[in-house]
């Protein structure tokens, strides 16, 4: 089961490459997800399948993660086909390859025990993702492109050297060198420090520029402007998630180390200055997709704050994983169909989305009010945890600053999000052919259905799964 998982991505990547037909190409993606999402479910709530000390395997903090993917990837894929339907002339063969190589990179990130793998794996996701973002081809994708390729590749060198940092520290201290995560666990008290320092200082760059923290956030704005709604799905919830999942495992090695009091203040500090930056740029922002960009920023500053925070915060952090990972997949599917209609992305052009689509700039306001933490959906639950978490564990100043900024964003997005909902559709406004259609418009739906559940109830399944991985991160020297 685990090679089938692995490789069936990639197999089916093959398979879209090779099939002539441009019309039947986008059901490879659904067909794809169809079989992939039940052998995740079996992995992920199965038996294990895989010892910790693999090169690859699935533990308790992978498990949430690939979850996620697979989830994300599901829904998108069937929102891919009514996306498609709309350019029916536009070649399709290298964004539907690429497209399941990048869900095929994200499952390896999730299945690496092995510091090697997981640095290969998110490199392949930004080869996979480049040519999803140049899809519509237009001097602003291809602009957005090279900076993407440009300060990725910048972060992916820093995290590579980290990694051999990290395998030095092993070899500085006498023991025998190893890349494998259970290997640098048991060893971890007699890491050298130093060593072990600046490997976590140059992995939380370098993996921070694929997570979009600030300031290696740059990329981001103009990658998810020009990107298509469904690519900015998976880049803001999967590939982000993916990030995050690396910076989890050396910060799980600093912590086995003894080393929680150097990392954490430096955890909260990236948090809350994402945060700050994402507020910033908010304010008065006209452009709704670069907005989501923003928004990304901000709730990768949140994980990271969480992760500062320690043990206490861990429950609501990977529970944030994902609400946000979800709560994006509405706003950037209902922003795309929205985009779609008024062949624009600026909010001056945008006016009046309520009346002209009714569904989809319903799913963007309910989206909207769920990733700025409103009741009763699931964000509200994970950033509760991790301000109670804050307040209790004796962050008082960070804890207040996270409201401070939260209230900030709310504002800026707000005012962002009611003007181009509200008021009447402009006399000029650009008359396109799109019209909401089934494919387009239950996806985000049902993406919304499942944050407003987390919101009010979380199945005692998927926190068993999380209560799994805090108490695998909790683990002490």
């Amino acid at each position: 089961m685990t090679l089938l998982l692995l490789l069936l991505p990639f197999a089916m990547a093959l398979v879209a490459a090779l099939l002539p037909s441009n019309r039947w190409r986008p059901w490879v993606p659904p067909l794809t997800a169809a079989i992939h999402f039940p052998l995740t479910l079996a992995a992920v709530f199965g038996e294990p399948m895989e010892s910790h000390a693999a090169w690859i395997g699935l533990d308790p903090v992978g498990k949430p993660i690939l979850l996620l993917i697979s989830t994300l990837f599901l829904v998108t894929s069937f929102y891919l086909t009514g996306y498609l339907k709309y350019h029916p002339r536009r070649e399709n063969r290298v964004f539907v390859a690429c497209l399941l190589c990048t869900l095929g990179s994200m499952t390896l990130v999730a299945w690496s025990r092995h510091l090697g793998i997981m640095w290969i794996a998110i490199e392949t996701t930004a080869l996979c993702t480049a040519p999803l973002i140049y899809f519509n081809k237009t001097p602003q994708s291809i602009e957005a492109t090279w900076k993407y390729l440009l300060v990725g590749f910048v972060g992916i060198a820093l995290a590579l050297l980290g990694s051999f940092c990290l395998a030095y520290s092993s070899l500085h201290a006498g023991l025998h060198p190893s890349l494998v995560f259970s290997d640098l666990l048991r060893d971890a008290p007699q890491l050298s420090k130093p060593w072990l320092h600046v490997a976590f200082v140059l992995m939380l760059v370098g993996y921070g520029t694929k997570m979009g923290l600030a300031p290696m956030h740059t990329w981001k704005p103009d990658a998810y402007g020009a990107a298509p709604g469904a690519v900015g799905t998976l880049l803001a919830g999967g590939v982000t998630s993916c990030a995050f999942l690396c910076i989890l495992r050396i910060y799980h090695i600093c912590c086995a180390a003894g080393e929680t009091a150097f990392v954490a203040p430096m955890l909260v500090f990236m948090g809350l200055f994402s945060m700050a930056v994402a507020g910033i740029f908010m304010v008065g922002q006209q452009d709704y997709k670069r907005m989501l960009a923003y928004s990304s920023v901000e709730h990768m500053g949140i994980l990271v704050l969480g992760l500062g925070i320690g043990a206490p915060a861990l429950f609501g952090t990977l529970l944030h994983v994902f609400n946000n990972g979800l709560t994006k997949g509405v706003l950037f599917l209902s922003a795309a169909n929205i985009h779609r209609s008024y062949g624009s992305t600026s909010t001056g052009v945008v006016r009046g989305a309520l009346r002209r689509l009714p569904v989809s700039a319903g799913l963007f306001l309910a989206g909207f009010l769920a990733i700025t933490g409103s009741p009763p959906f699931g964000p509200f639950i994970s950033e509760f945890s991790i301000l109670n978490a804050g307040f209790g564990s004796g962050h008082f100043v960070a804890s207040g600053l996270f409201l401070v900024f939260l209230l900030v964003i709310f504002i800026g997005m707000g005012s962002t999000v009611m003007l181009m909902l509200q008021g009447k559709v402009p006399e000029d406004a650009p008359q396109t052919i799109y019209r909401e259609g089934f494919l387009t418009v239950v996806p985000p739906l049902l993406l919304l259905g499942v944050v407003v559940m987390l919101g009010v109830w979380i199945p005692d399944s998927l926190s068993t799964l999380l209560h799994n991985a805090v108490d695998f991160l909790e683990v002490q020297p």
